[in-house]
Formats: C-alpha cells, sequence, structure tokens
C-alpha cells in the first residue's frame, strides 16, 4: 500500500528509531512510576487516583484532535523530538521546584497535566510514522518487537525506580528522565531516515484546519470495521480500568503498602508483555488478525477476574504475568490491521481519534471505579470488570465486517 515510502535502509530506521523511543521512554516511564507509587502510598486514596489518572489522560484527549492534524500536515519525526523535548523541560523544571523544597502533590499533578499533553501530540506521530520507514508485510513483527521493547522497559523501570525511590529524593529521579530525553531525541533527529511523504499542499486558517478535522472523522465513518474498532477498544477500556489502575492500589491495601510489592506487580506484567511481544513477533498471530484479538480479550478478561479472587501474593504474580502477555496480542494485530489498511496521508488523524476515544475512556472508567474503590472491596470491582471482558469477546468474535478486516490481503504473483 504505501511501498513507495519506504527506502531501501529500513531496518537501520526501524532499529534506530526503536532505540531512541526505547532509551526516552525509559526515562519517562521511570519518573511516571515514582510520581504514581508516591502518590499512591502518600495518600492511598481511590480519589487522589482518580486526580492523578485524569491529570495523566484528559490533556491527551484534549490536544489529540489537533495532534493528529499535526502530524498529517507536518514532518512527524520533528513532532516526536519537540514532543519530547518539552516533556524533558517540564521535568526539568519540577526538579529544580522540588530541590527548591517546593514538593507538594499539587504541583505533580501540573507537570503530569503537561506531560500529557506532550505525549498526546507524540502518540499519533509515531504510530503514523511506522509505516513510513516499515514495509507493510513487516509491521506486524516490528510491531511484536515494539511491545517487547516496551515491555523491558516496563520491567527495568519499575524496578530501578523502586530501587532510587528508597534512597533518593525525587529531585534526582526527575534528573534522569532529562538526560535519558536528550539521548533519545539525538537518535532520532540524527540517525532515523523517514522518507518524504507526499501531501497535498496544506490550507491555512482556522476554518481549513476544521475542515482536516472533519474529513478525518468522515474517513471513519466511512469504513464499518474501524468504527467497531473503535467503539469496542473504548468500551474495553472502561473495563479494564480497574485492572490497570487500581491495582497498585489493592495490593497496598491487601497485601501490605510495601513499595517491592508495588514493584513486583510492575515487573510481573511487564515480564509478561516482554514474553507475549516475543511470541507475537515470532508466531505473528493467527493467519485473521481478529483472531489473535479476540484471543487477547478472553486472556485479559480472565486474568482480571482472578485478580479479585486469589487471596496469595505470589499467585497474584503469576496471573500479573499472564495479563501482561495478553496485551501485545490486541495491541500489536490492531496496529499492525489499520497501518496497512488506512491511507499514509489521514493515518495520524485516525490514530488520533483512536487515541483520543481510549484517554477518555480510562478517566470515564476512573471516574466511575476510583471513588467505588473507597466505598467497597476493589476485588468487587474487578471480578464485575472481568466477567464484562469476557463477554465482550463473544460479540467482538461476532463481527462480520472486524473479521473481514483481519483477513491477510491477498498480494498480486510475480
Amino acid at each position: 500500500m504505501n511501498n513507495e515510502f519506504i527506502n531501501t535502509n529500513w531496518k537501520r530506521s526501524a532499529a534506530f528509531f526503536i532505540g531512541g523511543q526505547f532509551v526516552s521512554m525509559f526515562g519517562s516511564m521511570l519518573v511516571q512510576y515514582a510520581i504514581t507509587w508516591y502518590i499512591t502510598l502518600e495518600t492511598q486514596s481511590g480519589v487522589w487516583m482518580t486526580l492523578f489518572t485524569c491529570a495523566s489522560l484528559l490533556p491527551m484527549v484534549i490536544i489529540s484532535p489537533f495532534a493528529g492534524v499535526w502530524a498529517d500536515r507536518y514532518n512527524r519525526k520533528y513532532l516526536i523530538n519537540i514532543s519530547d523535548g518539552v516533556i524533558a523541560i517540564t521535568t526539568l523544571i519540577l526538579a529544580i521546584l522540588f530541590m527548591m523544597g517546593h514538593n507538594n502533590i499539587w504541583l505533580m499533578l501540573v507537570v503530569v497535566t503537561v506531560r500529557g499533553l506532550g505525549q498526546g501530540v507524540q502518540s499519533p506521530a509515531v504510530s503514523a510514522l511506522i509505516p513510513q520507514i516499515v514495509p507493510p508485510e513487516h509491521l506486524m513483527r516490528v510491531g511484536g518487537i515494539q511491545s517487547t521493547v516496551q515491555s523491558l522497559t516496563m520491567f527495568a523501570s519499575p524496578m530501578l525506580a523502586g530501587v532510587l525511590l528508597t534512597f533518593l529524593p525525587m529531585e534526582y529521579i526527575f534528573f534522569i528522565d532529562v538526560f535519558t530525553a536528550i539521548i533519545g531525541i539525538s537518535i532520532v533527529f540524527f540517525c532515523v531516515h523517514v522518507p518524504r511523504l507526499e501531501r497535498e499542499p496544506a490550507a491555512e486558517g482556522i476554518k481549513a484546519y476544521f475542515n482536516e478535522l472533519k474529513e478525518g472523522v468522515r474517513y471513519i465513518g466511512g469504513i464499518a470495521w474501524l468504527k467497531i474498532l473503535l467503539v469496542y477498544a473504548t468500551f474495553f477500556s472502561i473495563c479494564m480500568t480497574p485492572a490497570s489502575m487500581l491495582t497498585p492500589l489493592q495490593v497496598a491495601r491487601t497485601f501490605g503498602d510495601d513499595v517491592w510489592r508495588l514493584t513486583a506487580i510492575e515487573i510481573g506484567f511487564a515480564v509478561g508483555m516482554a514474553l507475549g511481544g516475543i511470541v507475537i513477533s515470532l508466531w505473528g498471530g493467527f493467519k485473521n488478525k481478529v483472531h489473535t484479538m479476540i484471543l487477547a480479550c478472553f486472556m485479559f478478561g480472565m486474568t482480571t477476574l482472578l485478580f479479585g479472587i486469589v487471596p496469595n501474593f505470589w499467585v497474584y504474580l503469576v496471573i500479573m504475568l499472564l495479563c501482561g502477555l495478553s496485551v501485545p496480542f490486541f495491541s500489536t494485530p490492531t496496529q499492525a490491521m489499520m497501518q496497512t489498511k488506512l491511507d499514509p496521508a489521514i493515518m495520524g488523524r485516525v490514530f488520533s481519534v483512536m487515541m483520543m476515544m481510549n484517554g477518555l475512556a480510562i478517566p470515564i472508567g476512573m471516574l466511575l471505579f476510583g471513588p467505588l474503590s473507597d466505598v467497597m472491596r476493589i476485588e468487587i470491582l474487578l471480578i464485575v470488570t472481568g466477567v464484562l471482558m469476557l463477554l465482550s469477546g463473544f460479540v467482538i468474535s461476532a463481527s462480520k465486517p472486524l473479521k473481514a478486516a483481519g483477513e491477510p490481503e491477498i498480494l498480486p504473483s510475480d
């Protein structure tokens, strides 16, 4: 579909791009874990976790429609580096303020909001840039490699964050993010070659800008399988909120508020994701991508249900690993299907809409489940949402347009 944008050294560019993103993401996740655990251990409050989640995700929702247009209008590599730079500068300011004694939670929420804006600009640009440098037939396996690299980051960053949070002041952890961002930006800027994407000249003015937004929405509205996928992904994101956002709070309340326990569950999830990424990159998934996604839905739903049942922390860790294993089975075929079947010139806007819907889903879930977690056991919320996700797997398996879109493309013979 977009082979004309692929250069002959795509493996080199893809390797440097994934490497640069790994370095930058490592520092960002280190800070994110440190802030999350700081708030969790200081407050042990579902309301505070809701505020933190909204501060992290709602800015992404607000900026995502604009970010999608920017990703389709401008140089995607530059957008990625600029957003990384803004996040690093914001973190540097927070580190300086902490050194001056201004170490309060509200200040963290403000900085997390700015970081969310930066991530909102970066995410659709990253998703839309990958098919510019990777041939369509390799997107599934490259997606698996990306998932594995992300998992390795998730494995190392919580472990290191737990150690650093025990022995160092928060400001020193913030400085790590600044240094890793500088390294990551340099790698992507100097070592990644992105072929020029031919675009229609963009009209100027606010009216033309919103016309481009409407064009992206109309494009989505004309594709049945894409509408179904976006709606389902939003519903699934709402249901997975207790498992993804409230399990640290559950562990602190049920098993003990030790930092090593929070570190252990994050490492268990990351190891599972790494294994899932390796499996999907070697296996490639079922012939029909949607079948792999359905498997992931059942796996995530069952593990969420088990989170609310098991009384032993070590068994809980094993289930957390299996939960992480399911994530690449859904995210990798979903992204590969969109990257191979969508128009490259409008891909940024489509990914931004998906990010906006998912970004709204988790705050909505936290607004519902966060306050509930302060008046009822989190285990009950996990059991209910686990059952809902299991039932939703049967719904998606009955979607004929989505299953048809998941079938592999028949390439013309030579």
